[in-house]
């Protein structure tokens, strides 16, 4: 997790680095919930020399689902069964500048024959989201058929908010996908997970998603941030449009087609009756 302030135009002042792997980490037994499929992870630096942390924590929180469908809370994410969000949350921590904002960054692995790819996603219905019209989803697929294998998704959207309403937006942007310049800690979970070959067989790469607008001022008022993604396998789920819009569009597409027809019929009508009056001399 980065942290950096624009002290001038154009110029970007980075802090010291927040290094998850230096974090220490709640006991993840304190917050599994076997009946709702949720389990948070939350943690704060080992080493904390600027205080930022010392009313403050980050987490990490995991929702599995069982059937498809769309999440409650914003930005209210359309899922399928064989999709997970994770949700990245500051909470409390005091920015290190005036107008901070934060970046965090995403790793992702590519094995062979699998390409990442990331796509954006606009649409003129922001219903389930209001205000936000973009998805942005990092797409993993074979190189052979060009077949979705797995997908990280989300909006380009923040909240500043533990309860997010459309006013607790915060602006969130995302830079492309880049080969990452580090390697993988020793201790990694990746590791753990994918084994030790995990740093030579796999390529890693990395996204970059800042938080904030022009001047960081939403965070730095209620120190709260919470980023939710999808996390699943296969085609990322696909928005369709709301029946609010598509019954907006009908109305608004509908009624001048009706004025049209109802006008042409009562012109018909007249033409058809002012004829019908009249009668020939002989």
């Amino acid at each position: 997790v980065f942290e950096y302030s624009e002290p001038k135009p154009l110029e970007e002042l980075f802090y010291s680095t927040y290094d998850l792997s230096g974090f220490s980490w709640d006991s993840i037994n304190h917050t599994l919930n076997r009946t709702a499929l949720t389990a948070e992870f939350t943690g704060v630096p080992a080493a904390d020399p600027s205080g930022s942390f010392s009313n403050g924590s980050l987490a990490f929180r995991v929702t599995a689902y069982e059937a498809g469908g769309r999440d409650g809370p914003l930005p209210s994410l359309l899922h399928t069964a064989n999709s997970s969000k994770v949700e990245f949350v500051l909470a409390g921590v005091a920015p290190r500048g005036n107008g901070s904002r934060f970046v965090l960054e995403v790793a992702t692995l590519e094995e062979t024959g699998v390409a990442q790819k990331l796509r954006s996603a606009r649409s003129i219905d922001d219903e389930y989201t209001p205000t936000i019209f973009e998805t942005l989803s990092l797409v993993a697929e074979s190189r052979n058929d060009s077949s979705a294998l797995s997908f990280l998704q989300w909006k380009a959207t923040a909240y500043g908010s533990q309860t997010p309403r459309r006013e607790d937006s915060i602006r969130c942007r995302s830079r492309g996908l880049q080969a990452a310049n580090w390697t993988l800690p020793a201790s990694s979970v990746v590791r753990a997970y994918f084994g030790e070959g995990a740093g030579s067989a796999y390529t890693v790469s990395a996204i970059n998603i800042s938080f904030g607008g022009e001047d960081g001022r939403v965070y730095q008022e209620k120190r709260y941030l919470s980023w939710s993604a999808l996390l699943g396998f296969g085609q990322p789920p696909e928005d369709a449009f709301s029946p609010l819009v598509v019954s907006i569009m009908a109305v608004a597409l509908g009624t001048p087609a009706a004025m049209l027809l109802a006008g042409g019929c009562l012109l018909l009508c007249a033409r058809r009756k002012r004829y019908s009056e009249y009668e020939p001399i002989n």
